[in-house]
């Protein structure tokens, strides 16, 4: 598992109550996600499980791709269009993810086919069960919402067959599905810290989409723009009310261009984000290959007209190979070097170097998802920083200690085992918490680095403690006791206010100061303050 994986596997086998408790604080945009995920754990947790609903989700997804196309224009188009979906390296990428995005997209591609019935049949009952899955969708992942964006674009360009009567029942099953978003929306707000780490997206940001969307070979992604616009250029002939290209041009664009725009100033935009639009692509570049399959059949000789079947079989055939050229992208995405890291890999290593009792620091503690995703492999090993579980305190990684309980924690080990992030091992790494600095100076300061074990995920060192300095005068012989300078001073500083505590100042006679009221203001001596250290704390 990856980090994301990581946080579905240790979330949703928490009990419901925890979950909720969760989501207050945290990750409230995957809280539906995790929940279900709850009940399906419950059945085997384990990686295969743990994947088993985006594998179907995106088999789903691409059955309901060739329904839209078998709707929208004949049979072979909706065969190519599935096909095509399926094959996408992307696809493939996150239907084997245990996250909520293969989901997401098969609830945008069953709302898109409700949307086009709902249109041709206006039943309200069909209109409810498009807001109803629209809301759904929008619960595992609220950027789904952008989906509706799409479709009254789609209303929009085809402005000439939708009368007011099918306007008002969009406006009020969209209506319904945001409003019943809201909830999650006013929660979610207050935690947009969690995407800090996101930046402005750029041109990069557009053509990293362009090559998820329809590659990411050049080959693959030159035919498949070639065939997306020839569809534009001769669209097909319309079966309703919505031709193909106003419903599949403006998913594909409009969701990822609202994103994008509006993560200029706010960072929210990555391309998973809009995944559900990927949709749209194979939709166009079937129409596309339906308008060369045309051509063709043109150029042949009246007299030898094509087998009808043979149409269809070139273009399984052209994806085939489409498939086979991009196999190494196939490849590549399901091993463990096509995720952003390796967790098992580290866990590894952990459970052939540590041992039952060793003392472990996790840093930053984001770190410690390792031991809580394989927690066999740091079986009997102590969490020095840690004070609540993640459970018990509603958050993912849970609480650590403060930095003095936690300097009087590391006071008397002779050795301690830190598993850092990579990035935590460059030196311009800075750290954002009082304890994540104590981490930090204690081990630079007191210990030695006596052994690294590097996997691209993770770091595992063990350190031993620096030999104590021995005072000219101390005899031969006998040990030299450890002192933690930050300790001494903090303890100092204690012992002098509860000596101030406990005389106290009475005043001058007869003012009817207290006793033990802590002194006179201003008359309280100045309190020693521990050094500085280099990272910013002591």
């Amino acid at each position: 598992m990856w980090r994301d994986e990581s946080a579905t596997f240790q979330v949703a086998r928490r009990s419901l109550p925890e979950i909720s408790q969760l989501s207050g604080s945290a990750d409230a945009v995957h809280g539906v996600y995790y929940v279900l995920m709850h009940f399906v754990l419950q059945v085997h947790p384990g990686e295969v499980m743990l994947r088993l609903p985006s594998v179907l989700a995106a088999a789903v997804t691409a059955g309901l791709v060739a329904m839209i196309g078998t709707r929208l224009a004949r049979a072979r188009v909706g065969l190519w269009a599935g096909l095509l979906y399926a094959v996408t390296p992307a696809t493939g990428l996150f239907a084997t993810e245990g996250r909520s995005y293969a989901l997401v997209c098969a609830g945008a591609a069953a709302a898109t086919l409700l949307l086009l019935r709902a249109v041709e049949l206006g039943r309200t009952r069909d209109w409810c069960r498009y807001g109803a899955v629209v809301g759904c969708t929008a619960y595992l992942h609220e950027f789904a919402a952008l989906l509706l964006a799409a479709h009254a674009v789609t209303l929009v360009v085809s402005w000439r067959r939708i009368d007011g009567t099918l306007w008002r029942a969009w406006t009020v099953a969209a209506a319904a599905a945001l409003t019943a978003l809201l909830p999650l929306i006013s929660l979610t707000a207050g935690q947009s810290g969690q995407v800090a780490w996101l930046e402005a997206p750029g041109i990069d940001s557009v053509e990293e989409l362009l090559r998820t969307f329809a590659g990411p070979s050049p080959l693959v992604v030159t035919v498949v723009l070639l065939l997306i616009c020839a569809a534009l250029n001769a669209p097909l002939p319309r079966r309703g009310r919505i031709s193909l290209g106003a419903l599949a041009l403006p998913l594909t664009l409009v969701p990822p261009a609202l994103l994008l725009a509006v993560a200029q100033t706010t960072p929210l935009y990555h391309r998973r984000y809009v995944l559900f639009a990927l949709a749209g692509v194979p939709l166009l570049a079937a129409a596309g290959g339906e308008r060369c399959a045309a051509v063709v059949r043109g150029l042949l000789q009246a007299g030898q007209p094509p087998h009808r079947a043979a149409a269809a079989l070139t273009g399984v055939a052209a994806i085939a190979a489409a498939c086979l050229w991009q196999l190494p992208e196939h490849r590549v995405n399901a091993s463990a070097a096509g995720r952003p890291d390796d967790l098992a890999a580290v866990a590894r290593v952990a459970a052939r170097e540590l041992g039952p009792g060793d003392p472990v620091l996790f840093l930053p503690s984001e770190s410690r998802r390792v031991a809580l995703t394989y927690p066999a492999g740091f079986a009997g090993t102590q969490d020095l920083a840690l004070r609540t579980a993640p459970a018990a305190s509603g958050t993912l990684y849970g609480t650590e200690t403060g930095p003095i309980e936690l300097r009087r924690r590391l006071a008397n080990l002779d050795r301690v085992w830190v598993l850092a992030e990579p990035r935590v091992t460059a030196a311009s790494w800075n750290p954002r918490s009082a304890t994540e600095a104590a981490k930090l100076s204690v081990v630079n300061e007191q210990f030695v680095l006596r052994g690294e074990f590097k996997e691209r995920s993770g770091v595992l060192r063990m350190y031993v403690r620096r030999a104590p300095e021995r005072p000219v005068d101390w005899p031969a012989g006998k040990p030299v006791p450890v002192v933690d300078p930050v300790l001494e001073v903090h303890d100092r500083n204690r012992a002098r206010e509860r000596d101030q505590g406990a005389t106290g100042w009475a005043g001058p006679p007869g003012s009817g100061a207290p006793q033990g009221s802590g002194g006179a203001p201003g008359a309280r001596e100045r309190l020693e303050l521990p050094p500085l250290h280099p990272h910013g704390t002591g």
